[in-house]
């Protein structure tokens, strides 16, 4: 079976635990207004891999990304648009002891092929854009309902889960997090990683002909991410 990805990264540490092969597959159902990677959204680009090939490439792979207990992220775009080849690959990944994380928005519906998915997920990197219904359809053109019911189910099983959400000053608040019943009931959150808003991503909207709205934005610093990070972990730890 075939995959559509947009490229691979063979040595990332900042898409999970480790030293990740990262694979970002093409095609999304957000538009997300600081999106550092528009040209993922469309999903009839086409840059076709056969699944042996996209295992294989990554078994080459499996020895330093085994010793520092990393493994595979499947990222994008949104990768469970494409859950039929994820899971294809995935079962092959697990033959051969291979971590796997899905860094999602989980803007998706609840099926029995999702599920069948998981069970080979050892990591959901859940990011969170907007926990306000409207503020969350604002920010990425879509209303946050199918995500909220996705967090449930994840907490159902026990999935482990990083939770992402990018800080960007005067237009969202990640200590809103602290605020949704919905969060606080989850019981299997490792990580929280708020994410500094950053404009690396603007030239890509240019070439693509799209209007960029976020502009005059203040670019905070590692440290109030990393304030914020731990202020929403903490929280979560305490309701827990």
């Amino acid at each position: 079976m075939n995959g559509n990805i947009h490229s691979v990264t063979s040595c990332s540490t900042v898409d999970g635990p480790g030293i990740r092969y990262v694979v970002f597959m093409q095609g999304c159902n957000l538009k997300c207004k600081y999106c550092h990677n528009p040209d993922t959204w469309n999903l009839s680009i086409e840059n076709i891999i056969e699944e042996d090939k996209l295992v294989e490439k990554i078994l080459r792979c499996k020895e330093y990304i085994n010793s520092s207990n990393g493994g595979v992220t499947f990222s994008g775009g949104e990768p469970l648009l494409q859950i039929e080849f994820l899971l294809r690959v995935c079962k092959k990944l697990k033959e051969n002891n291979i971590h796997i994380s899905i860094d999602t928005a989980g803007n998706i519906d609840i099926t029995d092929k999702l599920k069948e998915l998981l069970g080979y997920v050892d990591l959901v990197l859940l990011d969170i854009k907007e926990v306000g219904r409207e503020k969350h359809f604002k920010l990425t053109g879509s209303y946050n309902d199918k995500i909220m019911i996705f967090l449930k189910y994840l907490n159902s099983i026990n999935k482990s889960i990083w939770i992402r959400s990018v800080y960007i000053p005067g237009v969202t608040n990640p200590l809103d997090l602290c605020n949704n019943d919905d969060i606080k009931q989850i019981k299997s959150v490792q990580k929280v990683e708020v994410l500094p808003y950053h404009e690396l991503g603007k030239y890509k909207w240019e070439e693509l002909g799209l209007k960029y709205e976020l502009n005059n934005i203040l670019i905070p610093t590692k440290e109030e991410c990393g304030s914020l990070s731990n202020k929403i972990m903490e929280y979560i730890k305490y309701n827990i």
